[in-house]
């Protein structure tokens, strides 16, 4: 059944008729409302007042209530400092979650075929996680790129010979992936990061003049 809502405006120096439309009853309580009216403009307003009819269930809130905790848990819109995402790394969350292994080791991504190809370009889009499968720094937003999170970063250079992981074997997306280069490079001009510079001999006889 439908419920026929009236709304009739009378202006002075517009003639209209009465207006009647049509709506359904579970849109009636979201039905514009005519409050103020002031020469040829009208303001009108939505009315969210709950009726008798309404029925709410506890099935219904506990069903709004998980809903509500996963898109709680894909937002990204919280800033998190870089204090926090340090004290996250030392904590029993962390080394019960990740373990001693770096954060990439146990993230695998979905692909087809033999090879794995170039990462997405990002997974948070308008602060919100877009992608069943984020990358794992997007996923765990303690997980701070900045050029003081030094024990973050490490996870990230190679052991042997100092190089920056490539995406093919951390799984960050592309732009994850061009926040940790700026973090690394600043915190090795900072000296916060060790690493080696080639050493080089040169003969000074062969630029000295005979």
């Amino acid at each position: 059944m439908t419920t026929k809502i009236v709304l009739s405006r009378c202006f002075s120096l517009l003639a209209l008729r009465q207006s009647v439309f049509t709506a359904s009853p579970k849109y009636v309580n979201n039905s514009p409302m005519l409050l103020t009216t002031e020469g040829t403009r009208s303001s009108f307003a939505r009315s969210f007042a709950v009726t008798p009819n309404d029925e709410t269930s506890p099935e219904s809130n506990s069903e709004e209530l998980i809903v509500d905790q996963k898109n709680a848990s894909k937002m990204r819109s919280r800033i998190i400092p870089v204090e926090t995402s340090m004290k996250y790394l030392k904590s029993k969350g962390y080394s019960s979650t990740y373990g001693e292994d770096p954060v990439w080791v146990r993230y695998r991504r979905n692909f087809k075929g033999q090879f794995a190809p170039k990462t997405r370009k990002t997974c948070i889009r308008q602060e919100k996680i877009s992608t069943g499968n984020p990358c794992p720094i997007c996923r765990d937003e303690y997980l701070i790129l900045d050029y003081r999170n030094v024990e973050l970063l490490k996870q990230f250079i190679s052991p042997f010979n100092g190089a920056i992981l490539p995406t093919e074997k951390t799984g960050l997306c592309q732009h994850k992936h061009r926040e940790l280069v700026v973090a690394i490079i600043k915190a090795k001009d900072y000296g916060l990061i060790k690493f080696d510079v080639p050493s080089r001999e040169y003969e000074y006889s062969d630029y000295q003049k005979s």
